[in-house]
């Protein structure tokens, strides 16, 4: 379970930024080009401290450089530091607040603590979810938790959403029927 999190943090990191390595069109901004070459020189690099260095700077430069969020997420992510991969969501978050990926990784950086910490996590996937009610992974999540915690009508109202979204989401769409077929409510 804990690999298959893993994969989807990845994933849904990977969703923020295309990975570009060339700087934005329009990046007028020097403070953009500076962050932009911090990060490139970040994931060239072997030594993982000098790198995070880096690309913590590149977000104080140009705190809108998704790259550096997503390269950040990633490395805290592989150490199993998900306290620091909270911090780094929630950086981008506060400086990209209508990004909803920000919210979700933020939600599932609770959600690999051990324990899991289901109401932080809650709270981050509700808020992605009011900027994109379609969105369907944050519709899955939240049924997901509503579940566990004994909430089952509105959970189901969440997971059913999920369901209906198969052909945009297969694999989302096959987790929400397993947990409606867990609920017994399919």
């Amino acid at each position: 379970m804990q690999s298959h999190l893993r994969l989807k943090i990845i994933a849904i990191a990977l969703a923020i930024s295309p990975l570009s390595l060339v700087p934005p069109a329009g990046a007028q901004d020097s403070n953009s080009a500076k962050a932009h070459a911090l990060v490139d020189a970040a994931i060239k690099m072997t030594n993982g401290d000098q790198a995070v260095k880096l690309l913590w700077q590149a977000t104080e430069l140009d705190p809108t450089q998704q790259d550096a969020y997503v390269y950040l997420g990633l490395y805290y992510q592989a150490k199993s530091d998900f306290a620091n991969m909270v911090k780094v969501y929630q950086k981008l978050a506060k400086n990209e607040p209508n990004q909803p990926t920000a919210y979700i990784n933020i939600g599932e950086a609770y959600m690999s603590f051990s324990p899991a910490r289901t109401q932080d996590a809650l709270v981050y996937f509700r808020k992605a979810y009011e900027i994109d009610p379609k969105n369907s992974f944050a519709a899955l999540r939240i049924g997901e938790i509503l579940s566990q915690s004994g909430n089952s009508d509105e959970a189901i109202k969440y997971l059913r959403q999920a369901l209906a979204d198969s052909a945009k989401s297969p694999a989302v769409s096959a987790e929400a029927e397993n947990a409606l077929k867990q609920m017994g409510a399919l």
